[in-house]
């Protein structure tokens, strides 16, 4: 049994290693280095600079704990070639398994032909055929950019830009106070950026509940992050040296440079999906089943390019069920306990269905659901620790059956999984 993967992201990549182990035969076509936009743009690069956020705040507060340390200086050409080292070493740790479980690696664009058949683009210019028994489609997604924000990826970038800056720029406008921009945003402030981030909806955040929005708004404020919430994008004018930025309240902003993270759109351009007949959802999206099948028998599709959350681990999980089933199994994908966190000080995390989720449907506290927190600033252990900010709050049905849960605080990607 042959299985072609076209994308080597962590659904990808992890599915192909996983389908090897049962022993099918495994290419991997990738276009880029393999480990997708989590290793390469986003989850893990974000994370590495995260941590030298994480012991700048360590250096700054000791004086807290009875420890006195000299002023701490900040070398960002060090902390941006960090970050690179360790993606380095997690993308070659990626080829290795590839090697080890005789899973065949082919750069190039990959592009269906028809419903066994895979054309790669390689770099050169010179194309190879792969004939297959299945395909499993795992190619990710890409930062929205409506053309309303002229990006330029010189003064108007998008996340996959600002990861290589040398420097941390001077000032931005960082338009989508969602993971993306909350992380990225709180991180070049700590660095000596003057971040200003203007969201559209009426709060950052606003895929969790309202008392985890005002936490991380509190602290954005305290950091001096200036944030402009309920106000959209009117106009994005790039120039030589700047960028000038005008709302649709008529306000007008001007920094450095304006950095567009409201969001990623599945990447299907070019896929040839139509040659192989495989149908399509809402929003660009692969239309498939709960087995993660698309309407052609042998074709499967996972990650950011179907409905599901745009998450790592999503992608990993249904890139093992796609597998299953192409080995004959019934797997469906059930997406009740998905847990989801942001890496910002404090961290956010969430699972399950949360209190807006439930108020958008019509069901009111006390009658259809309950909720219960407890602030950390009345726990011990945060007291000792000296991370008071947060608290927990979890969510339950009528018969205490939990059905959702958020964390905020420090560790709150470490405890969630109690509640997952």
């Amino acid at each position: 049994m042959k299985i072609t993967i076209i994308g080597g992201g962590p659904g990808g990549y992890e599915a192909a290693i996983y389908a090897a182990k049962k022993g099918a035969e495994v290419v991997v076509v990738e276009k880029d280095k393999v480990g997708g936009t989590c290793l390469n743009r986003g989850c893990i690069p974000t994370k590495a600079f995260l941590a030298s956020y994480d012991a700048l705040e360590a250096v700054e507060t000791a004086k807290n704990f009875g420890i006195t340390v000299g002023e701490a200086e900040i070398d960002y050409p060090a902390i941006v070639a960090r970050k690179n080292k360790v993606m380095t070493s997690l993308v070659k740790g990626i080829e290795y398994l590839f090697k080890a479980n005789n899973v065949t690696l082919i750069n190039g664009f990959g592009k269906l032909l028809d419903a066994h058949t895979v054309e790669v683009t390689k770099e050169d210019g010179s194309t190879e055929t792969v004939s297959t028994d299945y395909i499993i489609l795992a190619t990710g997604s890409v930062p929205t950019c409506p053309p309303v924000f002229n990006v330029d990826r010189k003064r108007v970038i998008t996340s996959d830009e600002i990861l290589d800056f040398e420097e941390a720029p001077e000032s931005l406008i960082l338009v989508g106070g969602g993971v993306i921009g909350c992380e990225i945003g709180q991180f070049l402030s700590k660095m000596g950026t003057q971040v200003t981030v203007v969201e559209a909806l009426p709060r950052i955040m606003a895929t969790m509940d309202e008392d985890v929005s005002k936490q991380i708004s509190r602290q954005f404020k305290k950091e001096k992050i200036k944030v402009i919430a309920g106000d959209g994008i009117a106009e994005v004018n790039p120039a030589e040296d700047h960028v000038d930025v005008k709302l649709a309240s008529g306000k007008e902003l001007s920094a450095a440079y304006c950095l567009v993270a409201i969001g990623r759109a599945p990447y299907t351009t070019g896929l040839g999906l139509e040659n192989a007949g495989v149908e399509m959802a809402e929003r660009g999206r692969v239309a498939v089943n709960e087995n993660l099948r698309t309407n052609v028998e042998n074709i499967y599709a996972i990650g950011d390019i179907i409905s599901s959350a745009q998450l790592a681990h999503v992608a990993t999980k249904e890139g093992f069920i796609a597998v299953d089933n192409i080995m004959g199994a019934n797997k469906k994908a059930t997406y009740h306990a998905v847990p989801g966190c942001v890496f910002t000080n404090p961290q956010l995390a969430s699972v399950g269905t949360l209190e807006w989720q439930l108020q958008k449907e019509g069901k009111e506290p006390g009658k259809d659901y309950r909720t219960g927190s407890f602030d950390f600033k009345g726990l011990g252990k945060a007291q000792a620790s000296g991370h008071l900010t947060g608290f927990v709050k979890v969510i339950v049905d009528m018969n205490d059956v939990l059905i959702g849960a958020e964390i905020v605080g420090a560790g709150a990607s470490d405890m969630l999984q109690v509640f997952s």
